[in-house]
Order: structure tokens, then sequence, then C-alpha cells
């Protein structure tokens, strides 16, 4: 390299202030210091970069030209601090986050809206997925970050508690349970009753919470969601087991949330890749979500 940084930075120095004198003042280094240095620099160039005209400098034509690139690199050092600080301090960038849909329904706007509120200039772009999909997602880095209940953890992710989100019996207001403190899960068992197909988590959770396959309830609808099974029940069409987290999302009318006993809990749990560090954003962003805890 016939210019290093110290070069450039002393040739810029010069060309701003217009004189050594106001060069070494910039640069806080001593006038023969500078002077040396340009010096060397116009010997390692084979160019003459300054006249010396009666105790002044005038930059010559080539320097004039070469000030031109050196401004264009001093602009884009300039940027890079610019995005460095943005960076450092959550004001640009994108977030790309994965919840399941009951998530998706209650818990995630009210995190979203105080993210949003605090960092105004970040994207966030939110999948609402199933375990299956939301684990593929987190696997080949089409989101950072996964939030969900999902039992069964893969040996890729690492997993964040952030509420134990105990199970709750839905029912409508004028049901002949609705006035207890709790509900027995066998009370529910000839009820008509809002199940969940078996090939999703929460649905094999529903199963285990009823135990034997005799004492399983024959559901009149099955539902894929909880927030699905929450509408049933506002509609009238029977009883749900539900996860709090999601009947303290949207306002449900005309139905009333009981604790199950024995209590049962449906941790929601915050997911990432094991060997890639978190973001900026996605650590502020978990924050948010712990700090509002059911």
């Amino acid at each position: 390299m016939k210019l290093n940084l110290r070069q450039i930075e002393v040739f810029r120095a010069i060309m701003l202030s217009g004189s050594i004198s106001g060069a070494s003042k910039l640069l806080y280094v001593s006038q023969p210091a500078v002077s040396r240095l340009i010096s060397y620099t116009e010997q390692r160039l084979g160019l003459m970069l300054f006249q010396r005209i009666k105790g002044r400098l005038y930059p010559t034509p080539e320097a004039r030209r070469l000030f031109e690139e050196v401004s264009a690199v001093y602009q884009s050092v300039q940027r890079v601090n610019e995005v460095a600080e943005n960076l450092a301090e959550n004001r640009i960038g994108q977030l790309r986050i994965a919840s399941s849909p009951n998530i998706g329904q209650s818990l995630m706007p009210r995190a979203v809206a105080i993210f949003c509120e605090r960092y105004p200039e970040v994207r966030i772009v939110l999948h609402t997925l199933i375990p299956s999909a939301m684990l593929q997602g987190l696997l080949t880095q089409q989101v950072e970050l996964g939030v969900t209940y999902m039992p069964v953890a893969h040996p890729s992710l690492d997993i964040r508690p952030l509420y134990k989100n105990p199970i709750v019996a839905v029912l409508p207001l004028n049901h002949r349970l609705a006035g207890r403190k709790e509900v027995k899960v066998h009370d529910l068992i000839d009820e008509p009753f809002v199940g969940y197909s078996s090939d999703i988590p929460f649905g094999q959770l529903v199963q285990q919470i009823f135990g034997a396959e005799e004492h399983q309830p024959v559901p009149r609808v099955e539902v894929q969601q909880a927030h699905v099974a929450c509408a049933m029940v506002q509609a009238g069409v029977g009883v749900a087991l539900v996860d709090e987290v999601t009947i303290k999302g949207p306002i449900w009318s005309k139905v009333v949330a009981i604790p199950v006993a024995p209590a049962v809990n449906a941790p929601i749990n915050v997911f990432n890749l094991q060997l890639e560090p978190l973001s900026r954003l996605a650590q502020e962003f978990v924050t948010v979500l712990e700090s509002l805890g059911t």
C-alpha cells in the first residue's frame, strides 16, 4: 500500500485546515510530525500534493482529486459509525419471531406494542406457526425467536422459561359448574366437550390430564387452537380446557375461567438456536416478554 490510514488522515487534515499548523491542532500532534509525514507521503506517491508559496501551502490539482476520494472514504466510515451506533441503541433493524396462533392473539400483541413504542424504527415480522413448523423455522434461521408451548425440546435449541401458564376450564356463564372455585377434570367428562386434535402438543396434554382412555371425554367438536376453543364455548357449543395466557387475551364474553384441580401447567418458553447468539433486538424482546408475566 502506498497510503496508510494515518497518511490519509494527515492529508485530509491539511486539506481541511489549509495549513500544517491547522492540521497539527486537528490531530493533536506537533507541526514537525505533520510536515515529515506529508513529505513522506508525497515521496511514496511520487506526487506533489502541496506547493509551498510564501510560507503557505496550496493543494495541487492532483491533491484536490485525491481529496474527493478521501472525502468519500470518510463519509463511508462515518456511515459505518452511525450504523454501529444505531445498532447499539436498537434504533434500526428487523426482528423475525414465531409464536403459536393462540399466543399470537393474546400475549404477542401486548409484547409487540410495548417493543414498538420503545423502538419505533425496528420492523417486526411475526409468524404464527404450529410447533413443528416453528421448530423448522428456528433450525433454518428463518426466525430468531419462537414463543410457544412445546413440551419436547430439540437438542439444537436453547429454552428460556417464560410463564407457568396454568390450564383452566372455560365454561358458559350459566353453566352448573360456573360458580365453583376450582373444577376437577372428571367433572367435565360427561359435558359437551370442545377437544383438540391428538397430533398437536396441547391436544396431547389435554389427553394426559384426563388420564386413562375410559376417562377421556368424547369431543363434540375438535379444534386445533385454544383461542378457537374459547370461541366455541362463547358461542355455547360446550366446555373446554384452555391455557391461562389464551383466556387472558381477547375479551371473551359470556364465559368464565376456573382453575383445574389438580393443577396442570402448559409452560410457555422462548426458543432460539443454541449456537447462534441472540441479537440485541431479540434480547430486548425477551425482556419485554418477561415483564408481561401473567
